[in-house]
């Protein structure tokens, strides 16, 4: 039985050497490149990518470990032609600045804003139970695992405030 995984729809055969990184598999052996290498320890959020609905870093996981899993990156979010809300937020609120951080923070808030959706608490959330409050502090509690080294968080929690916010 042939092993494979979907990416952004499609289904691709996993890799023959066990040790490649899904970071890897999705940039060399896929062509999708719009997930970058940062840090490569998962300390900056840069490969962030959806994994059956949760976000992870996939520098960190092996692609050997998503038989059968959905993965989503930034090219399955939307197109050039046709860009996700998020990403539309993104450039109307200038949510970028060097722009190489933007794929896995845009992959990160809408895996979030399921979170969100799902009353799945943070360690900023006032309660544990019950629906949780989209505050400033809320967002920026769980996008702390995505850096921007240009400092341009304030775009990028307005962008995520206006789609969480539009419902969409």
């Amino acid at each position: 039985m042939a092993r494979t995984i979907s990416v952004n729809g499609g289904e691709h055969p996993i890799p023959k050497d066990p040790r490649t990184s899904l970071l890897d598999y999705l940039r060399h052996d896929l062509g999708l490149t719009g997930t970058k290498k940062g840090c490569d320890h998962g300390q900056c959020g840069a490969c962030t990518v959806i994994v059956n609905g949760i976000r992870i870093n996939s520098c960190l996981s092996l692609a050997a470990m998503h038989d059968g899993d959905e993965i989503i990156t930034i090219e399955g979010l939307g197109t050039p032609d046709k860009p996700s809300a998020m990403q539309k937020a993104f450039l109307e609120h200038d949510g970028f600045q060097c722009g190489y951080c933007t794929p896995g923070q845009i992959c990160s808030a809408t895996a979030m804003l399921d979170e969100i959706a799902a009353n799945w608490p943070s360690d900023a959330s006032e309660s544990l139970d019950g629906e949780i409050a989209l505050s400033g502090e809320e967002i920026r509690e769980r996008m702390s695992g995505n850096l921007c080294r240009c400092g341009a968080y304030a775009n990028i929690v307005a962008a995520i405030r206006e789609v969480a916010e539009a419902g969409v």
